[in-house]
């Protein structure tokens, strides 16, 4: 019989300085979480006017934005340009070598571009890949509602209640989830065995487990639950103020060495070597970067 999952660590994302004039609350890549396979890294990021990420190189790994208000566009070597909007998400896999810049829209309110930003490892195998992007529009995702309503799931990747996502979006496979939690509202949500799962709290206050195994959790923080059990179980009291809101988020664990400097990311002290090495010199997946200049990158004020 399938257990519920508990909850080993739970923290606060302290918010700090990030790219040129952003603000990221980063919970996975922190002291508290280093990684958390395949997880390298957790941004809550705030980007408003004259802020951004021009551009930056990167390697093996793969990145997954989800915007959450807003608009950012993005540009790289290789010619591929795009906009995500509001509940669009941008799966990035960078592989063998990307130069790309992230910048925000300037919004006609003043009004700044919030989102998540997920670092995923990729399998030893992979790390040389093509680069390549998939887009997902807030339109092409499916939802469900549960518990009379009061329970909103939208189902990025994996499976929620009978509802399956759009599938292969990224090469490691990982589960995405936006839940939203009325008032009184309680789900059980199932997670495959054995893979590393965790909540963070984009609003409200959430009670995670049941009976008399509760704890309460305020907005921006990262939930980190154990890999044994079979499912996580979250509600929001009657007498709640507001909705609570969920990003949560499961991934296959890599049985492999991480090795990170910045943006590179591989499995041995030597790849990471050869990395800066092939990026200073314009080889090995990064022919493109000589002479490269993204276009919107020139938005930033310096």
């Amino acid at each position: 019989m399938a257990i519920p999952r508990a909850i080993r660590q739970a923290f606060l994302a302290i918010e700090q300085g990030e790219g040129a004039g952003a603000r990221v609350r980063r919970s996975i890549g922190t002291m508290k979480l280093r990684s958390f396979s395949p997880f390298l890294m957790l941004d809550h990021f705030t980007i408003g006017k004259g802020a951004g990420f021009p551009d930056h190189p990167h390697r093996g790994q793969e990145t997954i934005t989800y915007l959450l208000s807003g608009g950012v566009d993005h540009e790289d070597f290789a010619g591929n340009k795009g906009t995500i909007g509001p509940g669009d998400l941008q799966f990035m896999t960078a592989g063998k070598g990307i130069m790309h810049a992230e910048m925000p829209h300037e919004n006609p309110d003043g009004s700044p571009n919030v989102g998540m930003q997920l670092w995923v490892d990729l399998p030893a195998k992979l790390k040389m890949c093509e680069p390549r992007y998939r887009d997902l529009r807030a339109s092409e995702i499916p939802s469900v509602t549960v518990d009379d309503g009061r329970v909103t799931v939208k189902v990025i990747s994996g499976q929620s209640h009978g509802v399956d996502s759009v599938r292969d979006l990224a090469y490691t496979p990982v589960w995405i989830l936006d839940i939203n939690i009325k008032p009184g509202g309680k789900i059980t949500q199932a997670l495959p065995q054995g893979w590393n799962a965790f909540a963070y709290t984009l609003g409200g206050t959430t009670v995670f487990g049941s009976n008399d195994s509760t704890q309460l959790i305020k907005e921006y923080h990262n939930v980190v639950f154990e890999q044994d059990g079979g499912y996580v179980e979250m509600s929001v009291p009657d007498n709640a103020e507001s909705d609570s809101r969920i990003f949560l988020v499961a991934g296959q664990p890599l049985d492999q060495k991480v090795v990170q400097y910045g943006p590179f990311v591989l499995n041995t002290q030597e790849q990471v070597y050869q990395a800066m090495l092939d990026f200073q010199t314009s080889s090995n997946g990064f022919e493109r970067v000589r002479g490269w200049e993204s276009e919107i990158g020139k938005r930033m004020a310096w």
